[in-house]
């Protein structure tokens, strides 16, 4: 058991060879980007829906892609020049069809810019005539009063919705005037992303050559752990690859080195026991062979007594009797006469001095010792990698150099620096322009508000001063007041109401084209492909960003792809192709040194034939045992005498045969001498057959004996046979070691080299994605893009578009307010003259309210 206990030990304290884990190169440190491209309105972004809402109403076309390339590619010029031509008047018709929402309602505007200040002259030319309403008398009419509270509802309505739409042009007034603080902050975000993405570029690109030491470092540790690497690797796959083969014939030249072992020292047992016991039963025996000589010499000299010489008398028949069973008086076992067997134990003994279990220890120990032979024998196989791995830090190193990222970098610094210089200085305009802005909508709106007062207040006077039961011409003050506030409120609707749609027309115009044409193509990613159309910018270009980045126009980097990667912060290096101008391809190619890398390994060579399990001297050992002479032993003459009794008769029955003769003796000497011996054998029984019989010692060592004879007679009938198992079994274990392992060493070697060229590969492979996912992230530009449309499009361009719409309607509910305002304020103001009502109470109206004549009554009034 101690080669086995040996082998399980080795295997234990063999390391095993796991896969290898990634390499770990930590992340590429980078600054955190302080812009937040996303706006979110809050509660004015219920008005800005409104007005894209109304917006699609009334251009509900998709966008023009076709018709904006097309005039794009004109420049415009040629449809001036050539206007005429039948295919720019199609593209004419194309244009205004796609317009046509925005051209009605700009014919409208105008019709009303130009219409209402007619209208208002007519009307007061008209008034100034006493027609139109200007005559300041009032008929009578049965449904007076509900006809006043349906105007008074319909103007306060009117008026209410006048207010909601210039509160929205208000708010969308003040929120763009607001927004200027995040606009400022908006573009400083912008601005300091630049100069972070700026100066962290180099420190990120210094991370990513520095972390070419990780890889080299895994490397040079592998190679100093070589042996047990590739060494556990080939002792391990070796039990992978050819088992059950390889780990059966180890296991059965083991157990057949151990069972012949057993059996050698089996025999040597069985032979000292036989020797030890045979001494043993010799000696027990020998006592007892003599005291029965003796009683059978005293009987022999009794019988030759005279007595005895009668042939003819009883006596001499007696003494015959007696004297033909002297011959009985022996021991029945004879283990004197059995052979010895010292010989073959001194050769077995001399088989033993050599342990063929150590013999194919030291063997499958020397098996197990595979990595320090690898190591031995890999030992310029490593520093040949070492000098390699040098070499690639220095080429990944001078050229890097080659680039001038540095100098780039610090350029475009001082371009940022000079840039957020010349912003900063235009703020102080922005703000004065913004001021002048926030004037004039203040001023419109203030235009409306007007309108508004003269409105609420000429209702408020003219429903608290209304009395029902005053006469149209005995009204008082209050109401009068209230009616001449309608009135002054019709004329400046008049006077502003044409100012007022003329600037939301010509607002409406610019903001409503600028929101389906720019803001709303450019969220849905439809603008990108106008960009991207071929040809578009040169006619010889497909694409203009790479014609002039790179002077290679068919590259295929499109505006939509370069803010698609931008966005999602991918690296600058694959969002605009940079491997044009840098080509680290070149640099991480490692083709090159790859292949060096397989001629160093060339030379790993290891060589298992050194691995000898049993040697010649085990051989001849094992074959000297079967040339012990344990099969020339006479097993048989062993075991015959084994089966015999102690003595051949038993003794008392013989003393009692010999008192009956005795008693048909005459008394005499030989009657005596006869009784005599039969006492004596019965003492020799007692004393000494009943005491070897009951003797432990005695029969121990006849078991032992017979045990050890039988052990002996089966192992040499198949001693030879084992013999020829274990030397078959070793044998094969020694070519498989040998022979059949070089596969396995091939294999586990070419692994062990992929293995290490594999860090390179990972540390290529992590450069690369690093540099299109970590290194220079190009977030800042998406960044800037959005910022554009959010300061163009959610702060300027909605507001502007609210303020409009908010104005517009403000606008338009001025021609119900005049109508309504005109009707109204018949019944608040005081009339020049009145009918005669019936129904008006008897007391005498003529004294208190003096009056004028009234017209005529005719019979259908």
């Amino acid at each position: 058991m101690l080669w086995r206990a040996a082998f399980a030990l080795a295997l234990l304290l063999l390391p095993h060879t796991e896969p290898r884990t990634p390499l770990d190169f930590g992340l590429v440190p980078g600054g955190v980007y302080d812009t937040v491209a996303h706006y979110e309105p809050g509660p004015i972004g219920l008005l800005f829906n409104m007005v894209h809402a109304f917006l699609h109403v009334v251009q509900p076309n998709p966008f023009p892609e076709d018709l904006v390339i097309r005039v794009a590619k004109d420049k415009f010029g040629a449809i001036k020049s050539e206007y005429q031509k039948p295919e720019n008047i199609v593209l004419t018709l194309q244009v205004i069809y796609y317009e046509i929402g925005f051209v009605v309602c700009a014919a409208l505007g105008l019709l009303f810019v130009v219409l209402l200040p007619l209208v208002g002259l007519l009307f007061c030319m008209c008034r100034c005539c006493d027609n139109c309403g200007g005559e300041m008398h009032q008929r009578q009419r049965k449904n007076a009063d509900c006809q006043r509270g349906l105007l008074t509802t319909l103007l306060l309505t009117t008026t209410f919705i006048i207010t909601a739409g210039v509160l929205c042009a208000y708010a969308a007034n003040q929120h763009l005037s607001s927004q200027l603080k995040t606009m400022r902050r908006l573009v400083n975000n912008n601005l300091r992303d630049l100069h972070t993405f700026a100066n962290d570029t180099p420190v990120q690109i210094d991370y990513l050559i520095n972390q070419y030491d990780t890889a080299k470092d895994q490397v040079l540790c592998d190679l100093d752990n070589v042996g047990v690497l590739l060494g556990g690797r080939i002792h391990e796959e070796l039990g992978k690859e050819v088992q059950p083969a390889l780990d059966g014939v180890l296991n059965m030249a083991g157990v057949k080195v151990e069972k012949a072992m057993k059996v050698m020292r089996d025999t040597k047992e069985a032979l000292e026991n036989v020797s030890v016991t045979l001494e043993t039963l010799q000696e027990g025996t020998g006592k007892l062979q003599f005291n029965l000589s003796v009683v059978r010499a005293g009987l022999s000299n009794a019988l030759s007594d005279p007595a005895c010489a009668d042939t003819l008398s009883p006596t001499a028949q007696i003494c015959r009797s007696i004297r033909s069973s002297l011959a009985q008086l022996e021991i029945s076992a004879n283990y004197s006469g059995l052979p010895d067997v010292t010989d073959q134990l001194n050769k077995v003994n001399e088989v033993l001095k050599t342990d063929l279990s150590l013999t194919v220890q030291r063997g499958l120990l020397a098996f197990n010792d595979t990595p320090t032979m690898v190591t031995d024998q890999t030992r310029n196989v490593a520093e040949g990698v070492r000098g390699i791995l040098d070499g690639i830090g220095s080429n990944i190193t001078s050229f890097s150099r080659l680039f001038p990222i540095q100098s780039s970098l610090n350029n475009f610094t001082v371009f940022i620096s000079h840039t957020h210089s010349r912003i900063e200085d235009i703020y102080p305009e922005i703000d004065q322009i913004d001021f002048y802005r926030w004037i004039c909508c203040i001023t419109l709106c203030c235009m409306v508000v007007l309108i508004l007062s003269f409105n609420f207040l000429g209702l408020l006077c003219g429903i608290l001063g209304f009395d029902r039961h005053a006469s149209p011409t005995t009204r008082g003050c209050v109401s009068n007041t209230g009616g001449n506030l309608l009135m002054a409120g019709v004329g400046f609707s008049f006077l502003f109401s044409w100012v007022l749609m003329g600037v939301v027309t010509a607002t409406f115009v610019v903001g409503g084209n600028l929101e389906k044409l720019v803001c709303e193509p450019f969220n849905s990613r439809q603008l990108f492909k106008v960009l991207d159309t071929p040809h578009l910018v040169n006619p010889t270009w497909r694409n203009f960003i790479p014609g002039y980045l790179y002077n290679d126009p068919d590259m295929d980097l499109t505006v939509e792809n370069v803010y698609s990667n931008c966005k999602e912060n991918r690296g600058i290096y694959s969002a605009l192709h940079l491997d044009k101008l840098f080509n680290i391809s070149a640099l991480l190619n490692t083709s090159v040194y790859t292949k060096d890398m397989a001629q160093k390994f060339e030379g790993v060579k290891v060589d298992l034939r050194s691995i000898i399990l049993l040697d010649s001297e085990g051989k001849e050992n094992l074959i000297s045992f079967t040339e012990t002479g344990i099969g020339e032993i006479n097993f048989a003459a062993y075991l015959e005498e084994l089966n015999k009794g102690v003595t051949r008769v038993d003794l008392l029955s013989f003393a009692s045969n010999l008192d009956t003769q005795a008693e048909q003796l005459s008394k005499g000497s030989l009657q005596t001498s006869i009784k005599g011996h039969a006492n004596t054998l019965r003492q020799i029984y007692s004393h000494q057959v009943v005491s070897i019989q009951q003797s432990m010692k005695y029969v121990r060592a006849r078991n032992t004996l017979n045990q050890s004879i039988r052990f002996l007679e089966r192992t040499s009938s198949d001693l030879s046979n084992k013999v020829s198992e274990v030397l078959t079994a070793v044998n094969a274990a020694q070519y498989l070691i040998s022979q059949n392992a070089t596969f396995i060493v091939n294999q586990e070697t070419e692994k062990y080299k992929q293995t290490i060229i594999g860090y390179f590969k990972q540390y290529i492979d992590w450069v690369k994605t690093s540099l299109e996912m970590e290194v220079a992230t190009c977030k800042p530009l998406s960044n800037i893009m959005d910022t554009a449309d959010i300061l163009a499009c959610s702060f300027l361009l909605d507001s502007m578009n609210t303020f409009w719409f908010g104005l517009g309607c403000s606008t338009l509910f001025l021609l119900p307010s005049i109508i309504l305002s005109v009707r109204l304020a018949k019944f608040y103001r005081r009339m020049d003259t009145e009918d005669v009502y019936d129904d008006i109470p008897a007391y005498d109206t003529m004294t208190r309210f003096p009056r004028a004549s009234a017209p005529p009554r005719h019979a259908d009034w």
